[in-house]
């Protein structure tokens, strides 16, 4: 490898060190932020203690990632094959996705009893989600010429699957995995949270009632190293495969037309489904009614319990106060997300330099370093929406970098022709491509920013859903629970659909075969 392509991405990672260091000298004695050597001391002196909770926790996170993303490719295919099915799919893949890991951790604890099972199923719900919006958008990003090519010779959906779209869709599955490997890590930790014996999610608990901060920040440094590795990996298989130059998209695949009625009957379907799903779940053999709530208790509880009343301005109170830090944190993760994509696009010498960083800071588990961060910058506004800024900053990023390289390089020869210069191309050609990647990232990231800032209620704040969640847990007020992941799970649908019809406004006009039935 040459020095130069080594150069960028070493001076990156020199610079991090460089800035911890000298942030964790500037608060000694604040017991916030270790410095590497202290995190490095802590490792060589325990590497036995990390070494076994790091193989328990990556070993249940790769297992949960090769499970997750399976489970996305398999929706896809579907999906594609049966048009029909593809609202249903996408929607109740929405909604389990949105149940929040704090709630379900629990939950699955008392469901699947001790052992590995937790943590494997929170890591596969981490990540299924945040692969199949960016394939499902890349599946869709075929020139109609292409489709009819296939239909011409006679062939089906099934052929048109495997040697069209899949083929387009490389390079937006390449990005949904890197965005799920840091996922499935978190999930897996997360798991470990509720009764596993061994995990680094075991370790964290242990040193963050110790308040062990060295032994903290160095089970972060471990977690940010495995995640960035992964991410590299999938990376450079993204590079050998990833050859040809993304087509040119001069009109959207034909389709029918989707009536007002049909567009009113999809979401009863799913709401219905969801419903009929949920029901069908509590009432499986084995299902203890204390623990396994169905909708009509949970209806109950708001409605016709004698302390309903009480009930519903608990949740009020809890909602009002998360959706505080919940809009604000989500808009600057976005904005920020995009705008350094567009910037590393325009200068490219940055990317080597900067992406390191970016990777870094992302692939470090919120639940290890979401206390030091708000004890760092208090526990008000500003620490809770820069960690819901954090959670949706690094899929946004690579979402939209993703995107721009989808810019078709034969209209990219025109402009050079022309001698236009980047700006041009950036608003001309990158941007409208860039757009069906970012509107995937934002889609994705309103389950991420919920998670977020119900993480960080759940750890340091004490208010908001994820403290009420929490709470609930561990007082075994199961009623409350459930009625707390209906909220969190309504919202997130709501507020996903809002994104979704703005998406659809916009892309109609700049990508419409992400919108055509």
């Amino acid at each position: 490898m040459r020095v130069a392509s080594v150069g960028p991405p070493l001076l990156g990672g020199v610079l991090l060190i460089m800035g911890w260091g000298a942030l964790a000298a500037v608060l000694r004695g604040g017991h916030l932020v270790a410095g590497p050597a202290e995190v490095a001391g802590w490792i060589a002196a325990n590497p036995g203690l990390l070494g076994r909770a790091l193989g328990k926790t990556l070993t249940n996170a790769t297992l949960g990632f090769l499970a997750g993303n399976l489970v996305a490719i398999a929706l896809a295919g579907v999906a594609m094959i049966w048009p029909r099915l593809l609202n249903l799919i996408s929607g109740l893949a929405l909604v389990v996705f949105c149940l929040p890991l704090i709630a379900t951790g629990p939950i699955l604890r008392v469901l699947m009893g001790p052992g590995d099972g937790p943590q494997i199923v929170l890591a596969a719900l981490a990540v299924y989600y945040t692969t199949l919006i960016p394939l499902l958008t890349g599946l869709r990003a075929t020139p109609a010429v292409w489709l009819d090519l296939v239909h011409s010779y006679g062939r089906g959906r099934w052929s048109e699957l495997i040697h069209v779209r899949a083929r387009a869709a490389l390079p937006y599955l390449f990005a949904g995995l890197q965005i799920a490997a840091p996922a499935a890590f978190l999930g897996a930790m997360v798991g470990e949270f509720t009764g596993a014996e061994q995990g680094m999610g075991v370790l964290t608990i242990r040193f963050m009632r110790a308040l062990d901060v060295p032994a903290l920040w160095a089970i972060a440094v471990v977690a940010a190293a495995v995640s960035m590795v992964v991410y590299g990996a999938i990376g450079a298989v993204a590079r050998m495969v990833l050859h040809d130059r993304p087509p040119v998209i001069l009109s959207p695949p034909r389709g029918k037309p989707v009536s007002g009625l049909s567009r009113l009957f999809q979401p009863a379907l799913l709401i219905a489904a969801v419903l009929v799903l949920w029901w069908a779940g509590m009432a499986l053999p084995g299902m203890n009614p204390f623990f396994a709530k169905s909708p009509q208790d949970v209806l109950a509880a708001l409605t016709t319990a004698p302390q309903a009343a009480a009930t519903r301005d608990t949740l009020w109170t809890a909602l009002t106060e998360t959706a505080v830090f919940l809009l604000p944190g989500y808009v600057a993760g976005l904005m920020l997300g995009a705008g350094l994509a567009i910037a590393l696009v325009l200068v490219p010498n940055l990317s080597t330099l900067v992406m390191p960083i970016a990777v870094a800071l992302r692939s470090v588990p919120i639940v290890t370093t979401a206390p030091l961060i708000v004890l760092f910058l208090g526990r008000g506004a500003l620490g809770t929406i820069s960690l819901v800024a954090a959670m949706v900053f690094f899929p946004t990023l690579v979402a939209c970098l993703h995107g721009m390289r989808q810019a078709p390089g034969q209209i990219l020869d025109v402009f050079h022709i022309y001698a236009a210069g980047r700006l041009r191309q950036m608003a001309h050609i990158r941007i409208p491509a860039m757009l069906p990647a970012f509107f995937a990232a934002a889609r994705m990231s309103v389950p991420a920013a919920i998670l977020a800032v119900t993480v960080v209620e759940w750890l340091t704040t004490g208010r908001g859903l994820g403290s009420l969640m929490a709470l609930s847990a561990s007082v075994s007020d199961y009623n409350m629970l459930w009625a707390a992941v209906a909220v969190v799970t309504t919202i997130s649908a709501l507020c996903y659909a809002g994104v979704a019809a703005i998406e659809r406004r916009i892309l109609f006009v700049y990508a419409p075969e992400q919108v055509r039935p």
